[in-house]
């Protein structure tokens, strides 16, 4: 039985007048590259900041490895956000002095093999580099936990084919088989390749949750 990372219960998230989320309740597995697929508007961003504990749920209840939403998750949880966060006047080597000051599970030497991977040079000042090196920085921050669980909201947005097969290559070759991954996007042909298990979420609702192999054969193409 495959142990249980994050649970879901009738987790229901509002802003105003607008249901985001509407009674999702979901289990995700440990061990797992896990596509989280969707249109536009569909909820999906929303689940990701509620497990990463950036965005609170109006009601409901999810648990990461059995515990609430709280300060223990977030250092269970390592979240890539669709947007750069990083300050203009920074060198990649600061953004690499901040993460690692502020989590305690800052692993440096994965982050050197990281930045060596996909050919980052710490002097590097964050408003010379071009949208898809800002992808591959953040990126390499959000990997070079040593969490859990790592979400991963359109790390291949934006950017050109060579980026785009770079980052793919790392999540792949840097990816720990007794974690997880979390990830959303719209380039759905160039990165389900990656992905164990699927879901689908329409109009802030689980329209099908699979594994990736037992839909392939359903729709004949094993």
């Amino acid at each position: 039985m495959m142990d249980e990372l994050v649970k879901m219960v009738q987790l229901t998230k509002r802003y105003g007048n607008t249901v985001a989320l509407k009674d999702v309740d979901l289990s995700l597995p440990q061990g797992k590259i896990i596509g989280l697929l969707g249109p536009n508007g569909s909820g999906k961003t929303t689940l990701l900041k509620i497990i990463a504990g950036i965005c609170r749920p109006s009601s409901g209840e999810v648990y990461v490895l059995n515990k609430p939403l709280g300060l223990a998750t977030k250092k269970i949880v390592s979240y890539m956000p669709d947007k750069a966060y990083f300050y203009k006047w920074m060198k990649i080597s600061d953004a690499i002095d901040y993460y690692r000051d502020f989590y305690e599970d800052f692993n440096s030497s994965r982050c050197s093999e990281l930045l060596d991977f996909m050919d980052l040079n710490t002097t590097y000042k964050i408003a010379s580099l071009s949208k898809g090196m800002v992808e591959k920085l953040q990126l390499v921050l959000t990997l070079s936990r040593n969490a859990q669980l790592y979400i991963l909201d359109e790390p291949i947005g934006g950017v050109d084919l060579i980026t785009r097969e770079k980052i793919l290559n790392s999540i792949v070759n840097f990816y720990d088989v007794n974690c997880s991954i979390l990830i959303t996007s719209h380039l759905v042909a160039d990165i389900e390749k990656l992905f164990d298990t699927v879901i689908f979420i329409k109009d802030g609702e689980i329209a099908l949750y699979s594994d990736v192999e037992e839909l392939r054969i359903q729709r004949g193409n094993p």
